[in-house]
């Protein structure tokens, strides 16, 4: 129910001074002579009465106080799992059963919302079991976070119990009772499933990588089947399995990569009679295939501990190739590499330095590491970062400290105070100076004094790329954090971070496209990234973006996007499974650009995986949550029970305050009265 009333800032007896005002006015305007006969000056005299009391009273700026009440009935969702292994057992029968709960509920005064894994439906009857994952988790977590502060009653969550995607629904926290109804047939099926696939999503050209293939089975005890490995639909290897009785088996393949892209790879299970289904027998393994690794050498004159720590270091990812040269032991088995790492070279010796000097000119990018060996004078003069001002063999030894300030890539602060509990490094005593606008990471600590001097430090030239760690002893740092931690963790992530931002190659095109992952689900959209720069390097905008997509079955798509600023996004839904390349094309400054690559649409038959209803699943929730389990059958039960502990109707109150003076309409019930006024003077031919 809706309620007004009038707040007076002013005494309400005012509202009789505003009437003898307008009865005033009105009295000597019109009684004070006899122009009109005495009824017509009672009419004009009434609307100036009215006109005049009104704007006096206006003057009071009184206040229209409102209140509206809004009632809330209690709300019922009907979680329904629409997904495809719910497909087998949903009959009309048990549709309309649910649309005539939907209706009763709905009688008595009980808002009933459906919501299924994709999206909320205004009906039951036309579902479509179609859905390939069951995400019951994110289902309920979502219905529990747009109802937040609603009158949200009770979700009846109708379901098989299938759940096999995301977090599982007896981990989430609701606030709401959950009434769990069981779709399905909880007896096992007699099935053989390819349940996974393990694999190496990168491999390198040329290498042998292994593809391992699980299979369950359910019936088939001690039976032989042939397990398939196929790419390009050719058959490249097959094994033969025995099936183990409530078990799992494995078939593993090595597979060489002979083909650089996106390779899909097939494994087929060999269909047995009597199976439940078939969906379940074949899964493919989306493997990218690249051309050799980013080769780092490092250069020293002698041996040492530390060479031993970076091998570890550089080896935990497997992009990188590490290469050891010992000045006048080996020499460099390539002509190009990514990284150069200088430990204590140029070195007082200077067995090393004619090799360095010729893996300057060719502008490799330099990791110098510092120590007791150092030749300091040649090392001054043969880089851009840094100079030493000392005696070689003068040793100092320095704690470290992270420079707080450092934001050129990403460093967690917390984790690199570890550094300042490691054992101290063994850095040249001497002066050192800067030579060009360069980046301090951590500085040399003495004692507990801080200093200025760099303990290690970056040239941010991208023509130029140069850090200097100036101290020798990180495997004791390893050691230590080991000792401390129980793992490698932080010195290992400083390490590399700074051997990718040295290593990372420059993208000098103008013009970018690419997908934000190089495989994809085929329920998942597909989303592209673009970025246009002119000749500074600076991004551009309003650029017109031609994209084809082909897949390896022959079928292409073309849509066109335009770039608005910065970094524009592209998405592209529905994709069917396969591996696709595509070619991007725009016009920049009057010039054709071209961008292109490749990625992978994975079918996932996960609703195939599993096709034994779980009711335990379906209870844990209801009990977490206080709530009731039900079969399908029980649906008359389920509706007394929804009915019977019902939530009442919520009330919700809304107060506005408004002077009515900013009421517009009275504004022109005024000017409407004193036209009125006008005309009938006007027309009795007065002023």
């Amino acid at each position: 129910m809706d309620k007004s009333s009038f707040i007076f800032t002013q005494s309400p007896l005012w509202i009789f001074v505003c009437l003898l005002v307008g009865a005033l006015y009105a009295w000597l305007l019109y009684f004070k002579t006899n122009e009109h006969s005495l009824k017509t000056r009672y009419l004009l005299a009434s609307l100036r009465f009215v006109v005049v009391a009104l704007i006096a009273f206006f003057l009071l700026a009184p206040v229209l106080r409102s209140v509206k009440n809004d009632i809330e009935n209690p709300i019922v969702v009907l979680a329904i799992d629409n997904s495809s292994s719910m497909s087998k057992y949903v009959s009309k029968q048990w549709l309309d059963a649910l649309d005539n709960l939907k209706k009763s509920l709905e009688q008595k005064d009980i808002e009933v919302v459906v919501q299924t894994l994709d999206k909320t439906q205004e009906g039951v009857k036309k579902l479509l079991f179609t859905r390939n994952s069951s995400d019951l988790g994110s289902l309920l977590k979502n219905i529990s976070s747009n109802y937040e502060n609603r009158n949200l009653d009770k979700i009846v969550l109708i379901s098989d119990g299938i759940h096999n995607q995301g977090i599982s629904p007896e981990y989430i926290p609701l606030n709401t009772s959950i009434y769990s109804v069981g779709v399905g047939d909880t007896i096992p099926k007699k099935d053989v499933a390819l349940q996974a696939l393990f694999f190496n999503k990168l491999a390198y050209l040329g290498n042998k990588f292994p593809i391992i293939a699980e299979i369950r089975n359910d019936g088939f005890e001690e039976r032989e089947v042939v397990v398939s490995l196929l790419q390009e639909g050719n058959v490249i290897a097959q094994q033969k399995s025995k099936l183990r009785k409530n078990n799992i088996s494995e078939v593993d393949f090595l597979v060489q990569a002979q083909q650089k892209g996106i390779q899909k790879y097939t494994i087929i299970v060999e269909n047995l009679e009597g199976e439940w289904t078939y969906k379940n027998n074949n899964r493919d393994a989306i493997v990218e295939v690249i051309d050799g690794k980013e080769k780092i050498l490092l250069l020293a004159a002698a041996p040492h501990p530390d060479i031993k720590a970076f091998r570890s270091i550089i080896e935990k990812n497997d992009n990188y190739s590490f290469e050891v040269v010992i000045a006048g032991i080996n020499s460099p088995k390539e002509n190009r590499y990514d990284l150069v790492i200088a430990y204590q070279v140029p070195d007082i010796s200077g067995q090393a330095n004619a090799l360095l000097e010729g893996l300057q000119k060719k502008g490799i990018p330099i990791l110098f590491v510092l120590g007791a060996t150092t030749d300091l004078q040649k090392f001054s003069n043969s880089n851009a970062l840094l100079n030493v001002n000392g005696r070689s063999g003068d040793i100092d030894e320095v704690f470290a400290s992270f420079n707080i300030n450092f934001n050129k890539f990403s460093l967690e602060a917390e984790k690199l105070n570890l550094l300042k509990q490691m054992p101290p490094l063994a850095t040249p005593y001497g002066e050192y100076k800067s030579k060009s606008q360069n980046e301090i990471l951590l500085y040399q600590t003495i004692g507990r004094l801080q200093t200025n001097k760099p303990l290690l430090s970056l040239l941010m030239n991208k023509q130029n790329k140069t850090a200097v760690l100036a101290g020798e002893g990180i495997w004791q740092w390893r050691l230590e954090e080991y000792n401390f931690t129980e793992k490698n963790e932080v010195v290992d992530e400083l390490f590399l971070k700074i051997i990718q931002f040295l290593s990372a190659k420059e993208d000098t095109r103008k013009f970018r496209v690419y997908t934000t992952n190089t495989e994809y689900q085929d329920f998942e959209t597909v989303v592209f990234e673009a970025e246009a720069y002119n000749d500074l390097f600076e991004k551009i905008a309003n650029v017109k973006v031609s994209l084809d997509i082909n897949s390896d079955k022959g079928k292409k798509y073309t849509y066109e996007f335009m770039i608005t600023g910065g970094t524009s996004k592209f998405e592209v839904n529905n994709l069917p499974e396969g591996v696709y390349t595509y070619t991007a094309t725009a016009n920049i400054l009057g010039k054709t650009e071209k961008a292109s690559g490749q990625f992978a649409v994975r079918k996932v038959e996960l609703e195939a995986l599993s096709h034994t209803a779980n009711f335990d699943l379906l209870r844990k929730i209801s009990q977490n949550t206080q709530g009731n389990f039900y079969t399908i059958q029980m649906l008359d039960k389920l509706q007394k029970d929804l009915l019977s502990t019902k939530k009442a109707k919520v009330i919700h109150s809304s107060e506005e305050s408004l002077e009515i003076i900013h009421f517009k309409w009275l504004f022109f019930a005024i000017l409407a009265l004193l036209s009125i006024e006008w005309f009938f003077r006007k027309y009795l031919g007065a002023y």
